[in-house]
């Protein structure tokens, strides 16, 4: 009988490895909001001394999942890019399929089920609603790449503030919300708008997870336009 010949594993095995120790998956966690942060920030977010992550954030950087950017004395970790976010995201899909509505019913969920950021976008309940809107009303029409803004979307833009013109391949394009189990808008058009609302303080981004809260001016500007 002939031997088996040595068969290498799937390239994925280190990834899914990497991905199973929770230290590091509360890292890339974080990381999710597509925010930029530091070794420290990241040690306490996931309950470990700055030491112990320094050595998990090198894994994850030498794996190719996240990206280092030094500023002066300082370094910034962030996710590789948006491909990574969408496996992890994909994942979450996946892993919390079961018993989903009972999960997101929890008091410690439901901040992150309204509204969060999803690697720099508005996803939840709120980033549902903006996908149903801009569409609803017609400011989005489907293209082979995704969407892009309509004549009326052009000019809901302008009245916005939003730098013009917007344009690209990855620029609007449907993402599968965690939560909602419906589309949320994902590409740089979203990432746009969230940073619109932040900035016009329409939206505060927690410090210790990717939730985002509703403040009193986003209660009179903000909903009306999302939910109207």
């Amino acid at each position: 009988m002939k031997a088996m010949g040595h068969r290498p594993e799937p390239r994925f095995v280190r990834t899914a490895a990497l991905l199973a120790d929770p230290t590091r998956a509360r890292m890339l966690a974080l990381l999710l909001g597509g925010e930029h942060r530091t070794a420290g920030e990241l040690a306490r977010g996931a309950g470990v001394t700055p030491q112990a992550a320094t050595s998990q954030l090198a894994q994850l950087e030498g794996a190719g999942l996240i990206r280092v950017r030094k500023q002066g004395r300082h370094k910034y970790f962030a996710l590789a890019d948006a491909e990574v976010a969408h496996a992890l995201e994909a994942l979450s899909l996946v892993t919390e399929r079961d018993d989903v509505t009972t999960r997101w019913r929890r008091p410690a969920y439901q901040p992150l089920k309204y509204a969060r950021r999803c690697y720099g976008h508005l996803a939840g309940e709120l980033g549902v609603a903006q996908l149903h809107m801009l569409l609803t009303q017609g400011l989005l029409r489907e293209s082979p790449n995704g969407f892009v803004p309509t004549e009326s979307g052009e000019a809901w833009l302008r009245r916005l503030g939003l730098p013009q013109p917007m344009t690209g391949a990855r620029l609007a394009y449907r993402c599968m919300d965690w939560s909602e189990r419906q589309d949320h808008l994902a590409g740089t058009l979203a990432i746009a708008l969230l940073d619109h609302y932040v900035k016009r303080d329409w939206l505060r981004a927690s410090t210790s997870d990717r939730a985002l809260r509703v403040t009193p001016v986003g209660e009179a500007q903000l909903l009306p336009m999302l939910e109207g």
